[in-house]
């Protein structure tokens, strides 16, 4: 215990497992109960650090947490980037360093204006309140960094239930006080009223969270829409080389014209790997094949149009034909991936700031959803899935919701699989049926309550056929977001903040 709590490498080193152990909490491994541990032991060793060596610890436990949750970047460097081992390595561990950064921060905050040993209650509530709000931070400071919430270990947990009603948010508030307050339990047991409300906010959440699971809080729009979704597992070397174009194209189109007939028809993130104005032809094909069979198809196609300044400008998009309509601009991009921070230093440098898509726009927020079939969807390309505001604001416009990825950017690593997870989550966020169409995997359909019901196997090609049907109404967290469950953190700093300067005072 004291080599948790003292200050040194042994704590430190700690901290450093304990994050690192989250990411055992999460897909593909769903061992949930480790992301409690993980919170307590992060909790409970800085309760006696001064805010300097609070800082270092809370840095450990970071770099714990992205080493070992986002080791995929190296793949993405390496192996795509086209950097040498030893250059992935340190750009991989840079990367992951300031990453842990953020907790450096929160455990400094803590240590220095919030922590309160004396009151057990109090601190377990203002120690939720610092988690969820480093979360919140996380997914916007510097466009964000949404990967890893301690929440997502709840999807087939006992808190799931909770999803619909506070999305991750909550989720991932209950885990942060419920390591709290199980850290805390032997203090307030001296004091018995305090002990009695202590055991309440331990406990009621577990069993509102078992209670709701599996509730319909959305009921159907329309009947059922059939789906064939394209897997065409092409290799990221050839995606973009010019010769391989026409072979792709005709794969696309074989899978397609040779598939059952379904009402909805949809292709991977840039499936079609050319300017959607250099495929007008090909796309006037599909449109009439499409309408023929009655269907929508959706396909990921880059997008040049003018900006407002009347620019043009390169954007990853989504455009719909047959009986459907519509084109989507991506608006939330990946740095380095689609777009290249400081690009007039770092662009020609090494090959990684030179890869192909990385020099595209953000779409503009004012976007209308996608038609297809007569019903509005829901669509988020790759990255954007994992914002959990973000997608909840487009889910409660749509009827459905679909995702289009190509994950081969991670190779065989566990990033996909916490990508799948999180689109998951938003499923069940939104209490709708969620589409996900991808390269090399994992394409899946995805019911309300955040549950696969048919998935293709990473690394091969395939059609994955289906049903999805069409929801209404919406889910508490959809019509009041994470605003309520924020503004109560906010509280209770505000609160802690104020009976820390008060207690130093006296």
């Amino acid at each position: 215990m004291h080599w948790i709590t003292r200050a040194g490498w042994p704590g430190n080193l700690i901290a450093l497992l304990a994050g690192a152990i989250t990411s055992l909490a999460l897909a593909p491994f769903d061992i949930w109960p480790l992301a409690l541990l993980s919170i307590a032991l992060f909790y409970l060793g800085l309760r006696d650090l001064s805010p300097g060596q609070a800082a270092l610890r809370g840095w450990c436990y970071g770099f714990g947490l992205f080493a070992a949750g986002t080791s995929w970047v190296y793949v993405s460097i390496h192996d795509y980037g086209a950097a040498s081992p030893p250059l992935a390595a340190f750009l991989t561990l840079a990367f992951v360093a300031g990453l842990g950064l953020l907790f450096t921060l929160a455990a400094w905050v803590w240590a220095r204006w919030l922590r309160r040993v004396e009151a057990p209650l109090a601190d377990a509530l203002a120690f939720a309140a610092l988690w969820l709000a480093q979360e919140a931070f996380r997914s916007w400071f510097l466009t964000g960094f949404p990967w890893l919430y301690a929440g997502y270990s709840q999807l087939d947990g006992p808190l799931a239930g909770l999803a619909p009603v506070g999305g991750i948010w909550l989720l991932s508030f209950v885990l942060a006080l419920s390591a709290a307050l199980l850290i805390n339990l032997p203090q307030l047991r001296a004091r018995k009223a305090f002990l009695a409300v202590g055991l309440v906010l331990l406990i009621a959440p577990w069993i509102t969270g078992l209670a709701l699971k599996g509730h319909a809080w959305t009921t159907p729009a329309g009947a059922p829409l059939t789906v064939a979704s394209m897997q065409g597992n092409i290799e990221q070397n050839l995606k973009w080389d010019p010769a391989q174009l026409n072979a792709q194209l005709a794969l696309y189109r074989d899978m397609t014209v040779n598939a059952t007939p379904t009402d909805l028809i949809v292709w991977p993130e840039t499936a079609i790997p050319v300017l959607k104005e250099h495929a007008l032809g090909y796309l006037q094909i599909l449109d009439g094949f499409a309408s023929e069979r009655r269907a929508a198809l959706i396909t990921g196609v880059p997008i040049r149009q003018a900006n407002e300044r009347g620019e043009p400008r390169y954007y990853n998009g989504i455009s719909v034909v047959g009986q459907g309509s519509g084109d989507y601009l991506k608006q939330k991009l990946v740095p380095f991936g689609e777009y290249v921070p400081l690009q007039e230093v770092l662009r020609g440098l090494i090959a990684f700031f030179d890869l192909p898509m990385s020099d595209f726009a953000r779409g503009s927020a004012a976007q209308p959803l996608l038609q297809a079939k007569g019903h509005r969807i829901a669509a988020y390309i790759c990255y954007e899935v994992v914002y959990p505001e973000f997608a909840a604001e487009l889910a409660a416009q749509s009827a459905m919701l679909l995702t289009i990825s190509n994950d081969t950017w991670f190779g065989r690593s566990i990033g996909p699989l916490q990508h799948l997870q999180m689109a998951q989550m938003r499923a069940l966020e939104a209490g709708r049926w969620m589409i996900r169409g991808t390269n090399n995997g994992v394409t899946a359909l995805i019911n309300p309550y955040g549950q696969i019901t048919e998935q293709l196997p990473q690394f091969e090609q395939g059609v994955l056929y289906g049903e999805v049907v069409p929801m209404q109404q919406l889910t508490p967290y959809l019509y009041w977001r994470g605003w309520p469950l924020l503004i109560l953190c906010l509280l209770l700093l505000a609160w802690a903040l104020l009976a820390s300067r008060m207690a130093k005072t006296l």
